[in-house]
């Protein structure tokens, strides 16, 4: 090959995307003995250098890019980057790919290098679209030019939600920002999407290809990377964005260009469709036909650039790479990265200095050739730039492996976010290509080993960033899964862990299916949706199963949760009377028929065993055989949860009999003077039982029970709450009822020995300190009374207030010298 002047077979197959254009150019080139074919990207070098590896074995084909080469000894065909095809080389037949590339303002001069020059000794072919046509017409007049049509139809649908794209699906756009945040409208809206960028490497980019073709996800977000050399089973095309930064300014896409990327739907024989998302309005119709049918403005120029450089010196270098095209349709191709690094490094008055020579200026080019694959600010590249070509000029003429290891380790780290990678990956390509140039390092080939492993590494954790942001596996399974009318296997552990396809997808908590807490939104939407189809048998079996379990099974929590099995399946309600609440079972959205009420009348039989169980002594009370007095005492009792005050009752206690008494007594039921109460239920846990059955009567929150018999008062508790638990409010303390008889019982000893002090010895009866004894004394009937000795208590007068005796039914009297009537004289009355 080379650049020859003798005539060979010059061909230009020209047409749409998905025509076979290069598959026909792999077999033309195949048939021939040597060969080489130059492609626009380095991702699809390789892919057809392992096509053509498999069809004739790894020793007659080589691979040349800028950042990877494999050479074998002797190869008949080289598949490689049309930058880095070997001019030098003949073969007898070579093609370059996508040549409307001569167009490109960055990239044209290349194409269009090739273009005039490259050729094969026998059969050149240039493919690409036809829009290069009338130009390649009039700059090689001997060229055959034929076309080739589409396989498959492309069709225009119009404008579409994002919720709304059908499956295999791409959403194209142009910023990195634009692209993530749809990424994330896909993720929540559909499961996850994977994403293609032009910065991704080319692992990481055909690891998220993959993804798609896989089927794990059904959508792509991309840039119009995916314009270009990447075939996937696409079906649909919708431009998110029509508007692109080309270096320069944003414009607006060209129809050609909406053609490239609206190409990838629908491969060989399957139609596809474009269309736009609901952002944007519809496209105009001469745009729609325009990309339908293929028919496409031709170009109007290619971008040239001289390829005869003058090394003399770094003034006729500059000068011949500004000279000017003599042919008609070539302009001047902008500076290019290259060039303008040539400027900023022929500034440097070291540099200068050093390139005084015809080999010195030429390295200098070539050290200005390494590409920016991180696109830096141009100074930031020029210093690296001239810090190799000063290591590749001095004495050694090579870069100093110290240096270059610690160039190359401070990359070899896979921490960070999704733009720390990229920025490491487009470093370490850097430092790829220049570990290709044998001649600038020592070890060359273990300097290329080592900078593909990091390039690898960073490569395969980027690829985990985007998927672990963008993809949820489990969501975007699921949704698949939900479409296909196939039973969907699914199973429920012992614990309630419910399991789809094998994904988790929630737990049943009772009768309740709760979705994976890390999932909101459309997420948690699916989740609930794949647990619809499958949960509903198992709802079946488990209302089963409940209605027939002992209450063995069954609890009641504090706060009046009724659960099963560990599992919340109801709870209790206000009832007509504290003693017998409701029972309502928990909702669920997988009840059908009766099945919630079979659950309810299960728990209302457990919860009402329960309560009789727990709180017996009330409930024996109101079944025993009691006189009218004492079975209302007992109603009363049972009304109030086990205890009342004295004075609330007094009527009936005056009309108890001995015999009544005696019964109550044995019944547990004790007749203070200040409280009437069952002594068994002042236990801890028949204490919060009752108080979770005044808050469920009263509709209000379950009071905490006091941690001891007597307690500071908590103000956010009412007098009815300690009541129901057997507490009585004291000022600034509760007493439990048993201990207020205690201490009511000494303070009357105390009172009608003549009044008293208050004492430590009354302080623990009363469970308080001595200072909050005069508070509390006051609740019980006592008045402080100031002496010279200081203050002391006595009863309060209150004739209207019944005295023990008058408990007793016909209880007779006392006699006038009695003792008992001899206390009624007594001033201190209460």
């Amino acid at each position: 090959m080379g650049l020859v002047s003798r005539p060979s077979r010059i061909r230009a197959v020209l047409g749409p995307t998905n025509t076979g254009k290069t598959h026909l150019a792999i077999e033309r080139m195949l048939g021939h003995q040597t060969g080489m074919i130059g492609f626009p990207l380095r991702l699809l070098a390789r892919e057809n250098y392992d096509r053509v590896v498999r069809l004739k074995g790894a020793r007659a084909v080589a691979l040349i890019t800028g950042e990877e080469k494999i050479v074998p000894p002797n190869p008949s065909y080289f598949v490689c980057t049309v930058e880095s095809m070997p001019l030098d080389r003949a073969v007898d037949f070579l093609a370059v790919d996508e040549i409307q590339l001569c167009g490109d303002r960055e990239r044209g001069h290349v194409f269009a290098n090739r273009l005039l020059h490259a050729r094969g000794l026998h059969e050149t072919m240039l493919l690409g679209s036809d829009t290069i046509a009338p130009l390649l017409r009039r700059l090689v007049p001997e060229a055959e030019i034929s076309s080739r049509p589409r396989f498959s139809t492309l069709s225009y649908t119009g404008a579409k939600k994002l919720t709304r794209l059908p499956p295999r699906s791409a959403v194209v756009a142009f910023a990195v920002a634009d692209v993530f945040a749809l990424a994330e409208i896909m993720r929540r809206r559909q499961g996850g999407t994977a994403v293609v960028l032009g910065a991704l490497s080319p692992r990481a980019r055909n690891a998220q290809v993959g993804l798609f073709q896989s089927g794990e996800v059904d959508y792509l977000v991309a840039t119009d990377a995916i314009g270009m050399g990447l075939n996937m089973d696409l079906d649909h095309v919708a431009f998110a964005r029509l508007v692109k930064f080309d270096g320069n300014a944003p414009r607006r896409l060209a129809p050609a260009e909406i053609a490239q990327i609206a190409g990838r739907a629908g491969r060989h024989m399957n139609d596809g469709t474009f269309g736009v998302t609901d952002e944007l309005r519809d496209l105009d119709g001469d745009v729609v036909e325009a990309v339908e049918n293929h028919r496409f403005d031709p170009l109007s120029r290619l971008f040239w650039r001289n390829a005869r450089l003058d090394y003399r010196s770094l003034r006729s270098l500059i000068a011949s790479l500004e000279a000017r095209p003599r042919l008609p349709g070539l302009v001047s191709a902008p500076p290019a990265d290259d060039h303008g690094a040539l400027r900023a490094l022929a500034q440097m008055h070291d540099i200068a200095a050093m390139a005084t020579n015809p080999a010195a200026v030429r390295l200098l080019w070539e050290v200005c050739q390494i590409p920016d694959f991180r696109k830096v600010l141009s100074d930031t590249h020029a210093r690296l730039l001239a810090q190799i070509y000063r290591h590749l000029a001095g004495p050694r003429g090579r870069l100093p492996t110290d240096w270059v290891a610690a160039q190359v380790d401070r990359l070899d780290r896979a921490d960070g976010d999704i733009d720390t990678l990229m920025m490491r990956i487009a470093h370490i390509r850097t430092w790829t290509y220049i570990a290709h140039r044998a001649d600038w390092l020592d070890d060359a080939g273990a300097w290329q080993e080592r900078a593909r492993a990091i390039e690898d590494s960073l490569s395969d954790a980027l690829h985990d960033r985007i998927t672990q942001r963008f993809v949820d596996k489990r969501s975007a399974y699921l949704m698949r899964r939900l479409a296909d009318p196939r039973e969907l296997l699914a199973s429920v552990s012992e614990g309630g862990e419910v399991k789809v396809e094998g994904h988790y997808v929630g737990r049943l908590d009772g009768f309740r299916f709760r979705p994976d807490l890390s999932a909101s939104g459309d997420v948690a939407r699916t989740l609930l949706a794949a647990a619809q189809r499958v949960l509903r048998g198992e709802i079946a079996r488990r209302v089963a199963h409940l209605a027939a379990a002992p209450d063995g099974e069954f609890t009641l929590d504090p706060t009046g949760t009724l659960a099963w099995k560990g599992g919340t399946v109801g709870r209790l309600a206000a009832g007509a009377h504290p003693l017998h609440p409701r029972v309502e079972a928990m909702p669920s959205d997988f009840f059908e028929g009766e099945q919630r009420e079979t659950v309810r009348r299960r728990l209302a039989a457990f919860a009402a065993a329960h309560l009789r169980h727990r709180l017996a002594a009330l409930f024996r009370a109101h079944d025993a055989a009691l006189s009218a007095p004492a079975r209302g005492l007992a109603f009363q009792l049972a009304e109030a949860l086990g205890s009342l005050p004295a004075r609330a009752v007094a009527p009936l206690l005056r009309v108890l009999s001995r015999a009544d008494r005696r019964t109550l007594g044995r019944l547990g039921i004790r007749l203070g003077v200040e409280s009437i109460y069952h002594d068994s239920l002042l236990a801890p846990d028949a204490t919060a039982l009752r108080a979770l059955l005044w808050a469920v009567a009263a509709r209000d929150a379950v009071p905490p029970v006091p941690e001891a018999a007597g307690a500071p008062r908590d103000p956010a508790i009412g007098a009815p709450a300690y009541a129901a638990m057997g507490y009585r409010v004291l000022g600034p303390r509760v007493l439990r009822v048993d201990r207020v008889e205690i201490f009511a019982a000494r303070l009357r000893q105390l009172a009608h020995q003549g009044g008293f002090a208050v004492t430590p010895e009354l302080a623990a009866l009363a469970h308080c300190t001595v200072d909050e004894l005069a508070a509390v004394l006051p609740a019980l009937g006592y008045r402080a009374a100031r002496r010279n000795d200081g203050a002391r208590f006595a009863m309060r007068r209150h004739p209207a207030r019944h005295r023990r005796g008058e408990h007793r039914r016909g209880h007779r009297p006392e006699a006038a010298d009695s003792p008992f009537a001899k206390l009624k004289e007594l001033s201190l009355v209460r």
